[in-house]
């Protein structure tokens, strides 16, 4: 039997905690048996839940009997971890276990060193800051887990019930990982990746800004066919200082700058119209349907249609 130890250590997020729980207790084999022991196991004799207290009933001793370790999220990111829990982890990784990060938990995961040199994922709103605390791993915002082998990681709490079905499936096939997204009423692969859910806000301007005036224009008139010469004509600058000007104060170009507004206001007529997606691709300045489905793609990470059937209220 494969045995599965979750680490809660102190100001565990609850829902991270149980979506392992769920996952793992309630997957059975074709004739019935059960493929997963699962243990929690805890620094001391109580972790802090926030809405409640926990009493693991094992402590770091059962990391050296898991085949898998879960890390669930831990409400704030920078509270060191426990250094025997960091030694325990490393001492299992050595000896091959499987190690498995829910949303946050990749803080707890990444303080390891076991991450360095790889890809791996967190929450969107995380993301930024695990890649400036730890710059040697590869960050990637954008997607709903990583599977490094040995070393995952997923992103919110319902990414890593995605997680952990993608390694019930890797234990046991589709169909034992397709019965377990059934009773957790969840697909076994859901479209696109985190991307979609990422609010996609535009680089901040300095107030008082020479750019204030331009960008309120172009994002006023992001439906029409402006080009960079019709951006710095508005501006009153050459080409040239407005790109500069454009780096300087919001660290990306002025074309960068007017396709991502226009992103942004695609979302919102996808979730807020029943505008056809041609008409929508119209409004918001594309030259045609085409260019806008494949960009919209590219940047948030799945369809148009896939998003307004996702987000639609």
């Amino acid at each position: 039997m494969h045995t599965v130890v979750v680490l809660a250590l102190d100001q565990v997020i609850p829902f991270d905690l149980a979506t392992p729980i769920e996952a793992f207790t309630r997957t059975r084999l074709p004739d019935g048996r059960v493929p997963y022991r699962l243990k929690v196991a805890g620094v001391g004799s109580t972790v802090d839940a926030g809405a409640f207290t926990l009493q693991p009933r094992f402590g770091l001793e059962a990391l050296a009997e898991a085949d898998t370790i879960v890390l669930p999220g831990c409400a704030d990111v920078t509270a060191p971890v426990p250094g025997e829990a960091l030694q325990a982890l490393r001492k299992a990784a050595a000896n091959g276990t499987r190690i498995a990060s829910i949303c946050s938990g990749a803080f707890v995961f990444a303080a390891t060193g076991l991450l360095n040199g790889l890809r791996a994922t967190t929450h969107w709103m995380a993301a930024d800051l695990l890649a400036r605390r730890h710059p040697e791993i590869d960050v990637d915002p954008d997607v709903l887990y990583v599977d490094n082998g040995q070393f995952l990681t997923s992103a919110g709490a319902a990414a890593g019930l995605d997680l952990c079905l993608h390694m019930i499936r890797r234990d046991h096939g589709s169909a034992v990982a397709a019965d377990a997204a059934r009773l957790a009423v969840m697909p076994l692969e859901r479209e696109g990746g985190q991307a979609q859910f990422i609010v996609h806000d535009q680089p901040p301007t300095p107030r008082g800004s020479v750019l204030e005036p331009v960008l309120t224009w172009m994002e006023d008139n992001a439906a029409k066919e402006l080009t960079l010469e019709d951006i710095a004509a508005t501006a009153g600058m050459s080409t040239r200082t407005l790109n500069r000007r454009f780096r300087e104060q919001t660290g990306t170009t002025p074309l960068q700058w007017l396709l991502q507004a226009r992103i942004r206001q695609a979302q919102y007529l996808l979730e807020a119209t029943d505008h056809p997606v041609d008409r929508i691709a119209s409004q918001v300045g594309f030259g045609s349907p085409t260019a806008f489905r494949d960009r919209f793609k590219r940047t948030v990470g799945t369809s148009p249609n896939s998003y307004r059937a996702a987000f639609k209220g």
